[in-house]
């Protein structure tokens, strides 16, 4: 029985009902209010948490962006670096005694315009490389190390911080790809997200103890994994990725290896715990902590966005693998063509089974009958398998080199040299032969339309750019790379829905 307000003529639990809506309103308004405000906080968090690196130290010589396909999409190209810095808590969990950072992981991982591909490649620590260029803390540039170990550019300027920005430029003249972001994540960082994700399954050849971690124990010590799966977190997944001795050979090739096994199950971990921003966030709390990135990568949101553009990559069609290589000694050397391939298939957008992730419904129209004149149809295709050249740029146009280099490396080229010429006046292009070499020189030439041919005094090829080259060559494309699928050496990749067993240890 409702109850009449003598005052008012209401019915009293009409009133009420009223009230009561009002109520649930204010509280709801005052729930998403609190949620907005916590959202809003959290984020803020997350972006204090974080430290990037300005763009001053980045190369003027760059490698162009990469241009979009039909449908606006374009890849992107992350280089992520593993520091083991001895800052802040880094080393009770495993840093060194001296100063400095370095970098003992680098991958760099290329997500194809589709967003439906992905691949990271491991850059070895002691590959010997050409470091360009790198920016000092008082602000000069170094000099070109022509062979450098990998991993030496990260410690340019020896600062608690790691030099990421030589890492990036080292990476993009080894490639010839432009990084869009660079992340540095230190050893706190990598222990607190897996802990984040509740462990990382893993699995090992055979059981590792104290010894394998530590040569210099003296001593096998306790066990600290038992062989086959396991899952680990904090300390232990760190321990896992760091293991070299008392597997395979010992070498950081076999811990590269188990590197990326980790990468895989992470993935599969986060996948299954799905793709949004209620999972992606305590991850990101627990590794903007102790990230280090580009300005262009530099807030919460902009992390958890790039996250989240991975979501439709099926496990399958996430790989990954390592640079060709073979031992040079104590150091490791790249082995040329095939990583000239690799990374022509990566600036093309190709996948590592020769598709073409870039291509859309308008790419398989049919083709025009109308015919293509020789103007436009550009240099012709040459096949320079087992062919090295250097590359001079003998003008005052910046990038010449790399340009060419590129063009060079994509059909098959060995580029054994980027420089500047003791001369930067030249009109035309020049390509130079020692005896013997005529046939191999023309194979360069006719990459070069114009270009003159002409007997040296050295042995080798050398092709000398002149302005001819600097006023027709597009800054912005690239030959494609061949199609067909790629070497073995590269083809043959890791995917994240592989066993965690499989392919753990090399020698």
């Amino acid at each position: 029985m409702s109850v009449r307000n003598e005052r008012t003529g209401h019915d009293g639990a009409r009133g009420l009902g009223r009230r009561g809506r009002r109520i649930a309103l204010w509280a709801t308004a005052g729930t998403v209010s609190l949620a907005v405000l916590a959202g809003g906080l959290l984020y803020y968090r997350l972006n204090g948490n974080l430290s990037t690196f300005g763009g001053d130290g980045v190369s003027r010589d760059r490698p162009p962006a990469a241009g979009a396909d039909a449908e606006g999409r374009t890849p992107v190209n992350l280089l992520l670096i593993g520091s083991d810095t001895r800052s802040g808590g880094n080393q009770d969990l495993g840093g060194g005694e001296d100063g400095g950072a370095r970098s003992d992981t680098a991958i760099l991982l290329h997500v194809y315009a589709d967003h439906r591909h992905a691949v990271g490649v491991s850059l070895p620590r002691d590959s010997l490389v050409e470091i360009p260029p790198c920016l000092l803390p008082d602000k000069t540039w170094t000099p070109d190390r022509p062979s450098a170990m990998f991993n030496s550019a990260f410690s340019v300027g020896d600062t608690e911080q790691g030099n990421p920005a030589c890492t990036q430029n080292t990476v993009e003249k080894l490639t010839g790809l432009r990084i869009d972001h660079t992340l540095v994540i230190d050893f706190q960082g990598f222990a607190d997200m897996t802990t984040a994700v509740g462990g990382v399954d893993v699995c090992l050849p055979r059981a590792v103890y104290e010894g394998d971690l530590d040569p210099h124990l003296g001593q096998r010590g306790k066990e600290l994994f038992k062989q086959g799966h396991q899952s680990v977190s904090g300390q232990a997944a760190l321990d896992y990725v760091r293991i070299r001795h008392g597997l395979g050979d010992g070498s950081d090739i076999g811990r590269t290896k188990r590197q990326q096994a980790f990468l895989a199950a992470l993935i599969r971990q986060v996948k299954a715990q799905g793709m949004d921003p209620t999972t992606l966030l305590p991850l990101a709390d627990a590794a903007t902590k102790a990230l280090t990135v580009d300005e262009g990568l530099g807030s919460a949101s902009k992390l958890v966005d790039f996250a989240m553009s991975l979501k439709d990559v099926d496990l399958h069609d996430v790989k990954f693998l390592t640079v060709p290589w073979r031992y040079q000694g104590e150091r490791v050397a790249l082995v040329h063509p095939d990583a000239d391939q690799l990374w022509a298939a990566l600036r093309s957008d190709r996948t590592l089974d020769g598709q073409d992730a870039s291509a859309s419904a308008s790419a398989s129209a049919p083709a025009s009958a109308e015919p293509v004149s020789a103007a436009s149809a550009g240099p012709a295709a040459v096949d320079g398998a087992g062919i090295r050249v250097a590359v001079h740029n003998g003008t005052d146009t910046a990038g010449l080199a790399t340009r060419a280099a590129r063009a060079l490396e994509d059909s098959g080229f060995t580029v054994t040299d980027r420089a500047d010429a003791a001369s930067r006046t030249h009109r035309g292009t020049l390509v130079e032969y020692g005896s013997g070499e005529k046939a191999a020189a023309e194979k360069v030439a006719a990459l070069f339309p114009g270009a003159t041919l002409q007997p040296g005094d050295r042995a080798g090829i050398t092709l000398t750019l002149g302005a001819d080259y600097a006023d027709t060559a597009d800054p912005t494309t690239a030959p494609p790379a061949p199609a067909g699928p790629l070497p073995t050496s590269v083809s043959q990749a890791r995917s994240a829905d592989q066993d965690a067993c499989a392919d753990l240890t090399y020698g």
